[in-house]
């Protein structure tokens, strides 16, 4: 399941920038519209964000990811007046880091951004917490996580040719655990990853994810998963937040719009892989969800579709 998260995200690693921070220090950070994310390679912070009443203190180790970007203030805790400032950088990062602050005990802050696209494509991207914190110090610490950590520390502090491409893919490795901490049992406490977790509707999400094309109705879901018809569409709308049939609509959507950019599969193929009895009847679903026909929308340049469907760059 989180494959097929990552598979209609599409996301793309916009921008790095790494700094030193003498106390006392704080930033005041603009909203954004891409999502952000920082590592604490040493030292430690405060971030508080917009409309949130609990700052969350982070250590070095520490990952948060702010998957709708808002406006937020980082300090040493020493409460002054918070600075200005957006200091992610369009550049790879260059040694030495850039040093901001007073001359006291130093914090080493490295930052990024993920672009998702306007319309992030899958159901249970919805649901994101406005925070996500990852620690390597606590039990949802991997040592995969700790040694991604410490990589993008190292490629950071002494970049070198490629370090572009490097730190990319480092970051992507970091949302990839971002999704694994919400749909553990201890971070699913939204409505979306809950469905995740939930043995009955998880394994419906796989069936429909899996077999898109199969003729699925309500009540052979429920009978696949081993449960009542009404149990099991009331506890999906409650986990999902929309009906089973109006997700699995969705969903071929987002997989023949992918088939009609990654294949050559005729449309009467792609049609009967999505479900549909017809092409007629796939390219007036495709048009009424896209605003476009399945022919205009595979030749159309991929940085150009309407809506920006999907960004440019895949996983």
């Amino acid at each position: 399941m989180v494959s097929d998260v990552l598979e209609t995200l599409r996301f793309k690693t916009l921008l790095f920038g790494r700094l030193e921070l003498g106390a006392p220090w704080a930033l005041r950070l603009p909203r954004k519209a891409n999502a952000s994310f920082y590592v604490v390679a040493r030292g430690g912070l405060r971030l508080q964000v917009e409309g949130k009443a609990k700052p969350v203190f982070l250590s070095a180790g520490d990952v948060v990811l702010l998957p709708r970007a808002p406006a937020h203030v980082l300090d040493d805790g020493s409460r002054r007046n918070p600075v200005a400032s957006d200091f992610v950088s369009s550049q790879p990062p260059r040694a030495p880091a850039s040093r901001l602050g007073g001359t006291g005990p130093l914090t080493t802050l490295i930052t990024g951004c993920f672009q998702f696209g306007p319309d992030p494509l899958h159901p249970l991207l919805r649901t994101f917490p406005s925070i996500i914190r990852l620690s390597t110090q606590e039990g949802q610490g991997t040592p995969s996580l700790a040694a991604t950590v410490q990589l993008i520390t190292a490629e950071t502090a002494t970049p070198g040719a490629g370090s572009a491409l490097v730190l990319g893919r480092l970051a992507d490795v970091l949302l990839v655990h971002a999704l694994r901490a919400q749909t553990s049992l201890g971070g699913a406490k939204q409505a979306g990853w809950k469905a995740l977790a939930d043995p009955a509707i998880g394994s419906a999400l796989s069936l429909m994810h899996e077999q898109p094309g199969t003729p699925w109705t309500v009540e052979r879901l429920a009978r696949s998963v081993g449960v009542s018809r009404s149990g099991f569409a009331a506890r999906f709308h409650a986990l999902v937040g929309e009906t089973p049939l109006h997700y699995l609509a969705n969903w071929r959507m987002i997989r023949a719009a992918r088939w009609l950019r990654e294949s050559t599969d005729s449309l009467d193929a792609i049609a009967e892989r999505a479900g549909y009895e017809s092409a007629p009847a796939f390219s007036k679903a495709f048009k009424r969800r896209w605003g476009v026909g399945p022919g205009a929308y595979r030749r159309a340049p991929s940085d150009g579709e309407p809506g920006r469907i999907l960004p440019t760059r895949e996983w």
